[in-house]
């Protein structure tokens, strides 16, 4: 036999993660997962997680060849597009923390346009389950903000989806609104069960 072969199906992702928002305050000191799927936003088109690193690489020698790489800067951030249209998921696009209850209903609610300043912070988990069913990886973010182009594309024969980035920010003690059970995780978890 040749080539890749599967050594754990049950390892194979396919489909779709849920996103969960829940309060970053409240929250803050919880490294395990707190958010229930009635904290979902719902309906999703797509859901992408993004570790990015940038990276310092030394070199030395004639001709120079890399010898030591080192991490510069690190980031982690969810992307989404979200179908349901409502007030509640559309201030959390807007950068608002949309968990203090302004928001009880799937149609009412305001959201006031301009004059944004800086996202506020939430909790945000990304649930995703295997195909087996019985499988999760759970990503945390314990304080992140979501900045986003809010756009909303009505067409005639498809649902609108509103695409959100969520960036995770230093959650550990170093930070006002942080806590030390992220001191040797401060961008949040990805875990496995």
């Amino acid at each position: 036999m040749s080539g890749p072969v599967t050594v754990d199906t049950s390892a194979l992702a396919l489909g779709l993660a849920q996103i969960r928002v829940g309060n970053s305050a409240d929250n803050i000191a919880k490294p395990g997962a707190e958010l229930s799927a009635s904290d979902s936003i719902g309906s999703l088109t797509g859901t992408k997680f993004i570790g990015n690193t940038e990276w310092y690489e030394h070199e030395s020698g004639f001709p120079l060849k890399k010898d030591f790489a080192i991490a510069i800067r690190d980031n982690a951030s969810i992307e989404g597009t979200f179908e349901e249209i409502k007030p509640y998921n559309l201030a959390l696009a807007y950068g608002i923390d949309p968990t203090d209850g302004s928001y009880p209903s799937s149609h009412t609610g305001e959201i006031a346009l301009g004059g944004r300043t800086s996202p506020e912070y939430v909790r945000v988990e990304t649930v995703y389950t295997f195909p087996n069913g019985t499988n999760y990886m759970t990503i945390i973010f314990p304080r992140a903000q979501v900045k986003s182009t809010v756009e909303i594309d009505l067409q005639a024969e498809s649902a609108a989806g509103v695409p959100i980035t969520i960036d995770s920010n230093i959650a550990d003690s170093n930070v006002s609104g942080g806590n030390a059970v992220w001191d040797s995780k401060p961008l949040g978890r990805i875990f496995f069960s």
